[in-house]
């Protein structure tokens, strides 16, 4: 088979996908645009695509395209390029070993702002020795939006270290051991009902800008917000607005509208603001190579590729 290696990343980081998909397929023919050109016959005949941070319109002449595989769990940027061919079925990278990842960080935002860590660090900034009142775990509502593979794996981390921990999806979803809700008329009850929010949704034209001043003023007073999804998700100056008033007490953003942060942005320096650098939850290339791998069988053999994009719904 050929397959079409169409990622935008740098130096190392770049050659270290090439050498972990190539090592896991050996037998097939890689083609390398930088190699081959986007306009090479061999490039239009490509019968896969492994993308990340594609320039529009780099696989348009793909006629014989019968997978996109993405190497992100996000698809929205993909999505938006119009000259993707439309009877191409893509597929989302689902990473056994990036959702463990997420969970964990998941679980650290929400032990610091249950355990006051972000209080006790600014104590130490101050030299102040103050014990702070501490709730147990079971008296802490944690509501995770979006239960996917990644929101499933964070919700049962944080039940096992026994948070009182409810889903809501936009369409009904089981989760064993966990309350869930669904659908957009039951997330203001389950966002007041929350002392942590942990925001896992896609990105969607449903869920952009989601938290809005409106959204923002249905949470708990005081309560905290984890953002480990997209940055487009919240609307930053009513974030701000929220924060301020003491609306919510703390926000744990691992993504933002623009990226790198500027660095005069004020969340640098927003003492109710904690920031990753879009680090949650990086993907492993070892694990993320056999998923590409499986999927690559897949259709050699005819088959359904799995963890296939809805493109109607975004995911």
């Amino acid at each position: 088979m050929k397959i079409a290696f169409d990622v935008r990343l740098e130096g190392a980081e770049r050659a270290d996908w090439w050498r972990a998909l190539t090592d896991a397929l050996p037998d097939d023919d890689w083609l390398d645009p930088a190699v081959e050109g986007t306009q090479s016959a061999r490039w239009r005949e490509a019968d896969i695509a492994v993308v990340a941070n594609p320039l529009p319109g780099r696989l348009a002449g793909c006629t014989q395209l019968r997978l996109i595989q993405s190497l992100w769990a996000g698809v929205d940027r993909l999505l938006a390029d119009a000259t993707l061919p439309a009877s191409v079925p893509i597929a989302r990278m689902v990473d056994p070993m990036m959702n463990r990842a997420m969970a964990e960080t998941a679980a650290w935002a929400v032990l610091s702002l249950h355990r006051r860590a972000f209080d006790y660090a600014a104590q130490q900034r101050q030299t102040q020795w103050r014990p702070l009142p501490q709730k147990r775990a079971d008296e802490v509502a944690v509501l995770v939006l979006g239960l996917g593979q990644m929101g499933r794996t964070t919700a049962l981390q944080l039940a096992a270290l026994g948070y009182r921990v409810s889903g809501w999806s936009a369409r009904a979803q089981d989760v064993a051991g966990i309350a869930t809700s669904a659908g957009w008329a039951a997330l203001p009850a389950a966002l007041g009902a929350a002392d942590v929010v942990v925001n896992l949704l896609p990105l969607t034209d449903d869920t952009r800008g989601l938290f809005d001043r409106t959204r923002l003023a249905q949470m708990r007073q005081g309560a905290g917000l984890v953002n480990l999804a997209r940055g487009a998700h919240v609307v930053e100056k009513d974030l701000l607005v929220a924060l301020n008033s003491g609306q919510l007490a703390h926000a744990v953003l691992d993504v933002f509208d623009t990226e790198p942060l500027p660095s005069t942005h004020v969340f640098w320096f927003h003492p109710r603001v904690t920031l990753w650098p879009h680090a949650a939850a990086q993907t492993d290339l070892r694990s993320a190579a056999a998923v590409v791998a499986v999927n690559v069988e897949a259709v050699r053999r005819g088959e359904t590729a799995a963890h296939r994009v809805d493109r109607s719904r975004g995911y």
